[in-house]
């Protein structure tokens, strides 16, 4: 048993987009930062004494370059990782993930961005800290082992608990039972939670998610004719006061996964500003009309955007949608993919018949894509039409966008602080006693 409620714990929460990290018992994460990473692979690119020099005025100069050279030998690749690292472009860089389908598929790269947390953003010794993870619902005991090893094998921590997305979504809006619908960047997961528990035969996921929607945002403006130039392509000279002129510049050896991370981020941004779920289906004939909304591009052009406010969104709610979209129509048979309202009846249908009641009545939304405007009144509607008669449905969000991006990360935040939950750590001790297959029966 651990018993460190003198120092706070850490709260990670390594999502398909963004990485959050904090201190528990404060209400919002201290590091948040994109979970992709430049790779440079040392092999395929000349060394040349620029990239040394590159990440000199980035925070991690100090250890940064030395631990690089550590890694070199092992994995002829040097990752930078952060936003203010990916936003400097540099040659040969390729933008990777770590996560696939919500599974980690690539750990070197998950211990990079452990280790940038601690040691760049929050300034800790994992040593100090017992660490609690944020995992997802439907983690396979393989991938919680390979993640306690690591955390206990190379970061020497005291003590480690891995609680899963749903149940801490649920945490943070003060529930134990709650049908969570969690919406992030990479996917779509509901899930049930009775009692603090998530019922895994009551989990479904979609591999609909914010990335996906930007995506289609991407291809719509491009189908219109609208390029979208990442920061890095061009360069603003003042002709006049006040006005200006973009000069393209040109660098052949930028990588396609680096120009399209950038173009991700400016369609994401638009998605974000001026999408909103619209309140009834999307229909091509009814929002032929809808007033325009102008949205300043990087370089200077203002762009108007109509129908697709709503169409982009409404992809969550009837993904087939998609084959609409020009550029997307290869995307594999929509018809498998069911939309948000269905997920969730279907999730509550599989639940024992004496808590449908319950969940239906506490629908909670987390994660960033489910704080767009207007998704919590359409889902409630939608759900209100196809739920049986004697349900009450209610789809509650906490008001404010930063808490239900965060959603997660905040019921971490809340059970890590408990002092009921101190009992629960799977400590240093019993991992060395027990090896690391302990970890099923401490975390549940």
């Amino acid at each position: 048993m651990y018993g460190g409620d003198e120092v706070s714990a850490i709260v990670i929460d390594l999502g398909s987009h963004t990485c959050k990290a904090g201190y528990a018992g404060e209400d919002a994460p201290k590091a948040v930062f994109p979970s992709v990473v430049g790779s440079i692979d040392q092999a395929g690119a000349v060394e040349d004494i620029k990239p040394e020099r590159d990440s000199e005025p980035m925070p991690d100069s100090k250890n940064g370059v030395r631990s690089f050279d550590s890694e070199k030998t092992k994995s002829k690749r040097k990752l930078y990782v952060g936003s203010q690292a990916l936003g400097y472009r540099r040659d040969h860089m390729e933008v990777i993930s770590p996560i696939r389908d919500g599974v980690v598929v690539d750990w070197d790269v998950v211990d990079k961005i452990w280790d940038h947390a601690f040691r760049e953003r929050l300034l800790i010794d994992p040593k100090e800290h017992p660490m609690l993870l944020a995992e997802p619902s439907s983690n396979v005991p393989q991938q919680r082992e390979r993640a306690a090893e690591l955390m206990f094998e190379s970061y020497k921590v005291p003590a480690l608990f891995l609680a899963k997305n749903a149940v801490l979504t649920s945490f943070a809006s003060g529930r134990a039972t709650s049908l969570v619908v969690d919406s992030g960047g990479g996917s779509t997961t509901v899930a049930a939670v009775h009692d603090g528990f998530v019922l895994q035969k009551a989990v479904s996921s979609s591999p609909i998610g914010g990335e996906f929607l930007s995506e289609c945002m991407m291809k719509s403006l491009e189908s219109k004719g609208i390029v979208l130039k990442p920061r890095y392509s061009f360069k603003r000279k003042e002709i006049r006061p006040g006005e200006f002129q973009s000069i393209d510049l040109d660098f052949p050896n930028t990588t396609e996964s680096y120009r399209l991370y950038c173009q991700k981020l400016i369609a994401s941004d638009i998605k974000e500003c001026v999408c909103r779920a619209p309140d009834t289906a999307y229909d091509e004939s009814a929002y032929a009309n809808i007033p325009m909304t102008s949205y300043e591009l990087p370089d200077g052009q203002t762009i108007e955007i109509g129908a697709d406010r709503f169409k982009i969104p409404d992809i969550l709610f009837n993904p087939s949608l998609v084959q609409t979209i020009p550029g997307m129509e290869s995307f594999n048979d929509p018809a498998a993919f069911r939309g948000l309202p269905q997920m969730v009846i279907e999730s509550i249908n599989k639940c024992d018949v004496d808590i449908r009641r319950e969940l239906f009545s506490s629908i909670l939304l987390a994660g960033g894509t489910a704080s767009m405007q207007q998704l919590k009144e359409r889902l409630e509607k939608d759900l209100m039409e196809e739920a049986p008669q004697a349900a009450r449905v209610k789809v509650l969000a906490s008001g404010n966008a930063t808490e239900r991006r965060f959603s997660v990360w905040i019921g971490g935040s809340i059970l890590a602080s408990l002092g009921s939950f101190q009992q629960m750590w799977f400590s240093k001790a019993e991992y060395d006693e027990h090896g690391v297959s302990y970890i099923q029966r401490k975390c549940p």
